[in-house]
């Protein structure tokens, strides 16, 4: 078995490549190639959260199993931290182990990415990023690869953890400035990503009818970044159904609160392969609370990649 460290993990995930693989695993779940448990969920310790998520497509089965812990970024201690195991579904035999970390920040964004390349109305404006941890950053650069995005807006909580990601993807090539209110910027942006841990919500309650927002922040029942009126006017696509019925607090609570209906949802499956559309005329907003499927996609990019980097072996 080989391993790789996250740095390696990362070269391999390149966000149009894994975004496409996300598109042709949705094809493969739908002609029943792929089985996709639900994802299991258990909580810890000051407030933190074990995920365990296996999938498999027939050559290759997956599994990973990830930590969430929000009060790390305090500490200067990584949010969320993991392992992701490939190996050959027929025989069993471990052929990758690889950092679960890395691969949930990988294919979370190339899934919005994904998203957004069916579904923005407007990709030539600057972005908008409420928060300054890992989603943040793979959210920047998947839409700078995938969109074509060089100009952007940061805003969080904490201003020198925002000023840091801006400086460093300044340095990258793309113009990232920090923002001390995001509403001085709505006008300007027609791409905003939500990639915190609020759990009251963070956006305003109305936003112009092109816009796109990925809402990926929050995952579990308590969480929301989207307020309800938000929700009641806009046009929203899921990445599973499954998945948002029990996980995505935003859509949970708006639902009981009357602001939304879950019919009114449209799954990302029908928006890749059957071309449907939501209905509306409010913004577009993506909410995603990721799933194992998407993990499959990177364990098949991964299984695939040339052995180009040095790799360890375990025993």
């Amino acid at each position: 078995m080989r391993t790789l460290d996250r740095q390696q993990t990362l070269e391999r995930l390149d966000y149009p490549a894994l975004a496409d693989a996300c598109a042709r695993v949705l094809a493969s779940a739908r002609a029943g190639h792929t089985e996709c448990p639900a994802r299991g969920a258990m909580g810890l310790a000051e407030g933190g959260t074990l995920l365990l998520m296996p999938a498999t497509d027939g050559r290759i089965a997956i599994t990973k199993l990830v930590t969430v812990h929000p009060q790390n970024s305090r500490h200067d201690r990584p949010t969320i931290q993991g392992e992701m195991v490939v190996m050959d579904a027929a025989t069993g035999e471990r052929q990758l182990l690889v950092d679960g970390g890395a691969v949930s920040a990988r294919r979370t964004a190339a899934v919005s990415l994904l998203a957004a390349r069916q579904l923005a109305p407007r990709t030539d404006t600057p972005m908008l990023v409420y928060g300054a941890g890992t989603q943040a950053r793979t959210h920047l650069e998947a839409f700078r690869d995938g969109l074509g995005i060089r100009e952007a807006y940061l805003y969080s909580r904490t201003r020198s953890r925002a000023e840091a990601l801006a400086a460093e993807m300044n340095q990258a090539g793309m113009r990232v400035g920090v923002v001390d209110d995001p509403a001085t910027v709505l006008d300007e942006v027609r791409l905003i990503v939500t990639a915190t841990t609020a759990t009251q919500p963070i956006l305003p309650t109305s936003l112009p009818a092109d816009t796109f927002v990925a809402a990926v922040g929050a995952f579990r029942a308590h969480m929301a970044e989207v307020p309800p009126p938000l929700l009641a006017k806009s046009r929203v696509v899921i990445d599973t159904a499954e998945g948002a019925r029990d996980e995505a607090g935003d859509l949970i609570q708006a639902s009981e609160s009357g602001h939304f209906d879950w019919q009114q949802a449209t799954p990302l499956e029908a928006v890749v392969l059957d071309q449907a559309r939501p209905t509306g005329s409010g913004p577009i907003l993506f909410k995603s609370v990721g799933q194992s499927l998407w993990d499959l996609a990177a364990g098949q990019v991964l299984a695939d990649a040339p052995d180009r980097h040095h790799t360890s072996s375990t025993q």
